[in-house]
């Protein structure tokens, strides 16, 4: 690293005590970042007082301690947080008059900046023993101090951008005098200024209310252009709260998709956890990837309400408390735990955190445990099972959201049940869709060397579910991806499905090619299939599409005629019902949950909405049905394997004539992206 910057120092004691470093001792050449700072301050005020300002800035270093660390010292409401690093000072967010909430706070932007910084640097400020000077600064001069100075003053005068709901921070380069302004979003985290909401009973209970339509034939009540998601915010190098930035894919040739990226520690490892969209532009990509990173967020660990509840399944029960068995919902098999014994398994018996959700078939507080719905909540050691974001949806309502997580949860379901069942299913004839665009698509990726096929995958529920694939017809490299789509619009649960795909297949030989010794390993051991991406890019490689089979056909084969959207989904014979379709999302979500309870379950929501998300007018929910098959990702972790549902739902929905033995069971892992 260069002298300016901090070095990071695992086994080297922090800064010494005092306003600029932690209260540990101090390293040998650690007195010069204390040094460089009081400069700046003094420099600060010198030039604050040529502008006539008498108030004195809060200057502190950021890097030199861990910003999520709940001690530390408190940063003072009336002066204006100055953070400086490297060559760069942060200049905001600015003081609030007196009396009224500040939000976000100095503290928010030190979080938010080591949440962006590299997995170097956090791992020293986190893991470690901090970091130490390489050397004294020669950024802080007087000059630079004056650029800062006038930025500040500028400030307090009223000057400056408009950032929307958020305050600007301002970054000054103490090289180039460059100033850059960002959005600051709080922190619901934050010790300083979180505002966290009581997990109770009352707090819990849920009310549908009418959510009529924006449109006919959609189902959402906002238009997604109508919410304010400028990317600023979210995705920035200072303090985005999604990540540094977000980048466009320009090398696509389906879809104009956006991805991004925010890490989140889980004990001693950095999650990198993806959100994306992938639309037809590149503005409506970002604003649906800043929606998923937000959701994905929400839906980690609780942020706006925390786990009051701490006991085991049997004293809950003995209370008549009502709550959501994680046995019901799948648990990992004895060989899983033999293989991974610091997971330790559930009991009844065990003390686990627990939240409260709400069910919308019998109306009342069910309690969940926190593992089930919130996938990376802290506490390594209470997380039985690894869920994932299965069944969390945002809206502009809460019946919005809580109407496309049932739907996830209904088509994941869906998915293993003919995956792992090797069910055979109707086809579906894409060029008989309505849309003019589902069409297109289908015609492009045929261009690229793609036949796109989609299979008609209703099992228990009267809701149209539809499997996606996207098959090379040679059986060369990157021989097929999967994708899926639900909902009461069977043409809307296809487009869903063909999105997916599409996004997925153009790059999907690359990706093989790249990957190839990797992913040829897996071929060969299901158990090298670990992680999420696996599951998908392994059937990249040609021979794992024979596993397929029982869905496409065998190469070579006579195939079974493509049915079209009239047959399948029409009021003529052979075509199985659907469930009507209002112009008010309630009346849509209630016919569903009615249909699921219907079949002997329940449908249980938890509210996980961030305050942030509900000053956009954003809801975000997670959608549990205890008893449906949940989607895993490594070949160990398959809880759908050793589930009842797995072997009698075919035969109860008249697809199977007897309930599946082990040997009837698909052998590979799913291909689910």
């Amino acid at each position: 690293m260069a002298v300016e910057t901090l070095r990071g120092a695992p086994n080297v004691p922090d800064a010494p005590d005092g306003p600029d470093a932690p209260n540990v001792p101090a390293a040998p050449d650690a007195p010069v970042l204390g040094e460089s700072t009081r400069l700046l301050r003094e420099l600060l005020r010198q030039g604050l007082a040529r502008h006539a300002v008498t108030t004195s800035p809060d200057v502190r270093p950021l890097g030199v301690r861990d910003a999520f660390a709940s001690d530390g010292e408190v940063p003072r409401a009336d002066a204006v947080p100055v953070r400086h690093y490297g060559r760069h000072a942060v200049v905001g967010p600015l003081p609030t008059p007196p009396g009224t909430a500040r939000r976000p706070c100095a503290r928010c932007l030190e979080r938010r900046w080591q949440a962006v910084r590299s997995v170097a640097l956090r791992e020293a400020l986190e893991l470690g023993s901090g970091t130490r000077a390489a050397g004294p600064s020669p950024y802080v001069t007087p000059f630079a101090a004056e650029a800062v100075a006038g930025v500040i003053a500028a400030r307090l005068a009223g000057g400056g951008p408009d950032t929307g709901d958020f305050p600007a921070v301002h970054l000054v380069d103490l090289q180039t005098l460059a100033v850059r302004h960002y959005p600051l979003v709080p922190d619901p985290e934050c010790p300083g200024c979180g505002q966290p909401e009581p997990d109770s009973d009352e707090a819990a209970a849920l009310t549908l209310k009418p959510a009529p339509k924006l449109r006919p034939g959609g189902f959402r009540v906002r238009d997604l252009r109508d919410y304010e998601l400028p990317v600023e915010p979210y995705a920035n190098p200072v303090c985005g709260s999604l990540g540094p930035s977000v980048v466009h894919d320009v090398s696509s040739t389906s879809t104009s998709a956006t991805i991004g990226c925010f890490s989140l520690r889980s004990g001693p490892y950095l999650r990198e956890t993806f959100w994306g969209g992938h639309a037809d532009t590149f503005a409506d990509s970002v604003r649906i990837g800043v929606l998923e990173g937000l959701e994905r967020y929400a839906g980690m660990r609780p942020r706006a309400r925390h786990a009051q509840v701490h006991a085991s399944l049997d004293a809950l029960r003995a209370e008549g408390r009502a709550v959501v068995d994680p046995r019901v919902c799948g648990l990992y098999s004895d060989a899983f735990h033999r293989a991974n014994p610091r997971v330790q398994p559930f009991t009844p018996d065990r003390q686990i955190p627990w939240v409260r959700g709400w069910s919308l078939r019998d109306g009342h507080t069910v309690l969940v445990p926190e593992v089930l719905t919130y996938y990376h909540a802290p506490g390594l050691e209470n997380r039985f099972v690894q869920e994932s974001s299965n069944g969390c949806a945002s809206g502009g309502a809460l019946e919005e959201a809580a109407y496309f997580g049932l739907m996830e949860v209904v088509e994941r379901d869906a998915f293993l049940l003919s995956w792992y069942g090797r069910a055979t299913l109707p086809e579906i004839d894409p060029r008989t869709s309505r849309r003019p665009a589902t069409r297109h698509m289908v015609d492009r990726l045929e261009m690229y060397g793609y036949e796109a096929r989609f299979f008609d995958t209703r099992i228990t529920f009267p809701i149209p579910v539809v499997t996606g694939v996207a098959v090379r017809p040679d059986g060369g490299p990157g021989r097929m991806c999967f994708g899926a789509g639900a909902g009461l619009d069977p043409e809307a649960a296809l487009a869903g499905a063909l999105c997916e795909i599409a996004t997925d297949a153009v790059n999907l030989q690359g990706r093989t090619q790249r990957d190839e010794e990797r992913l040829r390993a897996m071929a060969t051991d299901f158990a090298r299939v670990e992680a999420l991406h696996d599951h998908p890019l392994a059937y990249g490689i040609p021979e794992m599409g024979d596993h397929a089979d029982f869905l496409l056909g065998a190469p070579g084969l006579v195939r079974r005629p493509a049915r079209s959207f009239r047959e399948l989904y029409g009021a003529g014979p052979g075509a199985r019902p659907l469930l009507p379709v209002s112009d008010d999302l309630r009346e849509d979500l209630r016919r569903c949950v009615d249909a699921v309870a219907a079949a002997g379950f329940d449908v249980v929501v938890v509210d996980q909405t961030m305050p942030e998300q509900r000053d956009l007018g954003l809801t975000t929910v997670s959608v549990i049905v205890p008893g449906l098959l949940p989607i895993d990702f490594g070949w160990t972790r398959q809880r759908a394997l050793g589930m009842p549902r797995l072997r009698t739902a075919l035969r109860e929905a008249g697809l199977r004539t007897a309930d599946l033995t082990d040997a009837d069971l698909n052998p590979a892992p799913h291909p689910f992206p």
